[in-house]
């Protein structure tokens, strides 16, 4: 480990370590080799330990890695931490969507938005959710090539739609399938972080186009409000939420809630195609738990296995694999001086691979996630929705949609991966690229049953 070199003046803490000239090679190696910035942050932490500095032109956070250091963040110092830096896009975008809001606003706009995910809801979603991702795959061709971190973004914009905004997204899918990746790339990490001011006009058409789709939405359903228990509904209901606030939730939930949904469906159909022995078990355990009838709540719950492998591609593969912050004030990690104003990563991705806590730790293997291991491990050493009070308002709806989709998709469907080789690709979420070519059979049982698609 470097030494810390960087004084604040005599009596005063260290600023957390710099890489030495050897540590930058290793990263820059481990950069090339992988083509992700994540192999580099990997490698610094190898040699610099859970706290370290990135120093690049206008782009010098504080790194963090491990429980404690989550725990910091997303507990103890929380109030200290703000999420909102108003140089951002992410912050351009969603304006005042609960993601980007600190303090008391956020917690009224949790509490405004929290009915809408409440677990009393799930049972009517699961309809939902098996109806949208039996519409997807009634247009697939039997035994084509499929891209699946292509298909379940068709299938997670179809569901989050339609189940938090009552909206049918299929005559829309299509016109705005190119719109809805321009602005994820407009949020995603790139030359902005090290050039916040950097021109982007090449995203406003994509930005002005899904604004005029929500403002549509919220038009019409003011002019006939009937149903208020979706979100939408209760956004419209709530005294003085105006419909530019009410945009930025729809679009915050747009974006980050089927973002991330794809990107779990697709690792996990990668992981389970690249391991065939846990995607026989996990189709039997759906065989015996649905058989050929449509999943209910009470069933999903029922999918032990299926949840482990769920998990434990979430520990591989988070989607949101890396959170950020902005100290409010000076702070101190470790005997680590933090200024106010710097920006803080903690590292999920890097967490979920600690040794320490997850012995080989790039191995798959859902087993890990059994009862008695799960209770060996500290808190905060697996964290894919966050942790701490401002943890993923979408994280039992999201859960719930993952299993319903895939527990669909090994029922009708023998799976195959075609090309076993992806990188990861880190956008708005942690993608494999350049996708999950699969092959999708339907599956003939003795009974000839046929997946029913919903009009």
């Amino acid at each position: 480990m470097s030494n810390p070199s960087s004084l604040l003046g005599a009596g005063r803490l260290p600023a957390p370590p710099l890489p030495s000239g050897q540590a930058g090679r290793r990263a820059l190696r481990a950069l090339l080799r992988d083509r992700n910035l994540l192999a580099a942050l990997q490698a610094l932490h190898q040699e610099l330990g859970d706290i370290f500095q990135l120093v690049l032109p206008g782009f010098k956070p504080v790194v963090m890695v491990g429980p404690e250091a989550n725990r910091f963040v997303l507990v103890d110092e929380r109030d200290k931490l703000r999420w909102r830096s108003e140089a951002d896009p992410v912050t351009r975008l969603l304006r005042h969507g609960i993601l980007v809001e600190d303090g008391p606003a956020h917690d009224r706009l949790r509490a405004d938005i929290s009915p809408a995910l409440h677990r009393n809801l799930l049972q009517e979603y699961v309809e939902t959710m098996t109806d949208c991702t039996e519409q997807v795959c009634a247009a697939w061709p039997e035994g084509a090539r499929l891209d699946m971190l292509v298909e379940m973004r068709r299938i997670a914009l179809l569901i989050l739609v339609q189940t938090l905004f009552k909206v049918d997204f299929r005559p829309d899918l299509a016109r705005l399938w190119r719109v809805i990746l321009d602005t994820i790339a407009y949020i995603s990490p790139g030359p902005w972080l090290i050039w916040p001011q950097i021109p982007r006009p090449g995203y406003r058409r994509a930005i002005r186009q899904v604004d005029a789709y929500l403002f549509q939405i919220i038009r019409a359903r003011r002019a006939d409000l009937g149903q208020t228990d979706d979100l939408l509904g209760l956004l419209i209901a709530t005294p003085g939420m105006s419909d530019d606030l009410i945009r930025d939730q729809l679009l915050t939930m747009l974006i980050a809630g089927h973002d991330t949904s794809t990107a779990l469906l697709a690792w996990t159909l990668y992981l389970l195609g690249k391991h065939p022995g846990s995607l026989a078990q996990a189709q039997a355990e759906v065989d015996l738990v649905l058989g050929s009838e449509r999943p209910t709540l009470s069933q999903l719950n029922r999918l032990n296995y299926l949840e482990r492998v769920i998990k434990e591609s979430m520990r591989l593969y988070p989607p949101i694999h890396l959170g950020q912050r902005v100290a409010a004030t000076d702070l101190t990690f470790r005997g680590y001086h933090i200024p106010a104003g710097t920006r803080v990563l903690y590292s999920i991705y890097l967490t979920h691979r600690q040794p320490a806590y997850w012995p080989d730790p790039t191995r798959f293997d859902p087993d890990r996630f059994g009862p008695q291991q799960s209770r060996s491990r500290p808190s905060y050493s697996y964290l894919p929705f966050g942790g701490g009070p401002r943890n993923c308002i979408g994280a039992a709806f999201g859960l719930v949609e993952v299993k319903v989709v895939l527990a669909r998709l090994l029922q009708h469907f023998n799976l195959t991966l075609i090309r076993p080789q992806v990188h990861l690709h880190m956008g708005a979420t942690l993608e494999p690229r350049p996708g999950v070519m699969m092959r999708a059979r339907p599956r003939r049982s003795p009974d000839d049953i046929e997946m029913r698609i919903s009009p």
